[in-house]
């Protein structure tokens, strides 16, 4: 811009005048994000291999505002945690995974975002030490993680935007009590119209860990394939098991 003004222009001269004036733009510096794959992950074809995470940000009664923990097996729909605190860090998600995994089994990967807790060392150690992948989807596309943005809009309209919070505690609690409703008595289309804890069951043959899980599954007859192992019935993708119900 000097030169096209007909200044004579000196790098060195232009920067110390800019610098004594202030008016130097500091660059934030980029962070350093966690590898992540650039090619399609694939679908979960069986229960408990692929996970999906994220955040979603709640304000209770009093103005302060709460984070929860929202995690969904990516084959069976269900919610496996509903976690709610102040402030959630890395440590404190390894620790509420712990809880999961401890009766469920740990998956093959987990799909997450590029966040500061989900990049951190905390993390990264435990994806090591229970041998899970953490899938990063790419930056500014949550589409990539399109099972938990579905279910944080149903969690939005259904539960965060009805419901009054007045502490953690009784966030907890109401959360938790949309958890057991969403996963034991709401039909999911994707399921043939089952709920998540019966399309699970049906999967893992009545073993899927919740006491309750098959409660209402006399209700949604199934139709086993006579040409196909038992194995096969197990894992056989979505879209079989939706061909099953309808033949």
């Amino acid at each position: 811009m000097l030169r096209r003004e007909g200044w004579e222009v000196n790098a060195k001269r232009i920067y110390r005048l800019y610098t004594e004036e202030g008016l130097i733009v500091r660059t934030q510096k980029r962070r350093e994000r966690a590898q992540r794959q650039r090619i399609p992950s694939g679908q979960a074809v069986r229960p408990n291999q692929k996970w999906s995470m994220d955040f979603v940000a709640q304000r209770l009664a009093d103005g302060r505002w709460i984070r929860v923990l929202t995690v969904v097996d990516q084959f069976t729909r269900e919610c496996l945690l509903l976690y709610a605190d102040t402030a959630l860090s890395g440590e404190k998600v390894a620790v509420a995974l712990d809880a999961v995994v401890a009766g469920r089994g740990a998956p093959q990967s987990i799909t997450v975002d590029n966040g500061a807790e989900f990049a951190s060392k905390a993390m990264d150690l435990w994806a090591y030490q229970n041998n899970v992948h953490l899938d990063f989807i790419r930056p500014g596309r949550p589409v990539e993680n399109g099972y938990i943005e579905s279910f944080n809009g149903r969690l939005r309209d259904e539960c965060l935007n009805v419901e009054v919070f007045f502490t953690v505690a009784d966030a907890s609690r109401k959360l938790n009590h949309f958890r057991d409703d969403y996963n034991h008595h709401r039909p999911h289309s994707a399921l043939a119209d089952r709920t998540p804890a019966e399309f699970a069951a049906l999967c893992s043959g009545g073993n899927d860990g919740e006491p309750t899980a098959l409660e209402n599954a006399a209700r949604f007859p199934h139709f086993p394939r006579t040409t196909a192992t038992a194995r096969d019935r197990i894992c056989a993708p979505v879209s079989s098991l939706l061909l099953e119900t309808i033949t």
